[in-house]
């Protein structure tokens, strides 16, 4: 994952381990506040099966705003939409591995959540979804979010897809 760069909202590409010290500096700018850090990814697809996969890291102070990043990837081809939205879920969970334990160290002390956010909502083709995505998520000991509540994914993601 070190090799794939990051791009803050202005486009200026960071490394994952840049985006980590980001997050935290804006935490502790403010540590009297709560936080949620989320990640989503949503996609789109694009001509002959390919998909094109945008992951963000949301960094919200409750009440207060927050800051997003976000990478993106052409990513293989995919048949369906379940596949596509169960690996938009695998490329969400591979960078909240990734970066959880670095958080976790650098922020003892400080109130904060970390969510994953899925793109499958009760409205539309992803109702079929919405357990087993949430499934998948639950069993990697991380709390998920749908639609309507599942912001990082629908809208920060998807802004830049």
């Amino acid at each position: 994952m070190e090799d794939l760069l990051f791009k803050d909202s202005y486009g200026m590409e960071l490394k994952p381990a840049d985006v980590v010290r980001e997050v935290v500096e804006y935490m502790k700018a403010a540590p009297s506040y709560s936080y949620k850090v989320i990640i989503g990814t949503d996609s789109e697809m694009l001509q002959e099966n390919g998909a094109d996969f945008v992951t963000a890291i949301v960094v919200h102070r409750v009440g207060n705003g927050g800051r997003y990043f976000w990478r993106q990837i052409n990513d293989g081809k995919f048949f369906t939409m379940r596949d596509r939205i169960i690996h938009e879920v695998m490329l969400s969970l591979d960078i909240a591995k990734a970066i959880l334990e670095n958080f976790q160290e650098a922020l003892r002390g400080m109130k904060w959540d970390f969510e994953i956010h899925a793109d499958v909502g009760q409205n539309g083709p992803t109702n079929v979804l919405i357990q087993e995505v949430t499934g998948i998520i639950r069993a990697n000991n991380f709390t998920a979010k749908t639609k309507p509540e599942s912001y990082a994914a629908s809208s920060v993601a998807d802004r830049h897809c």
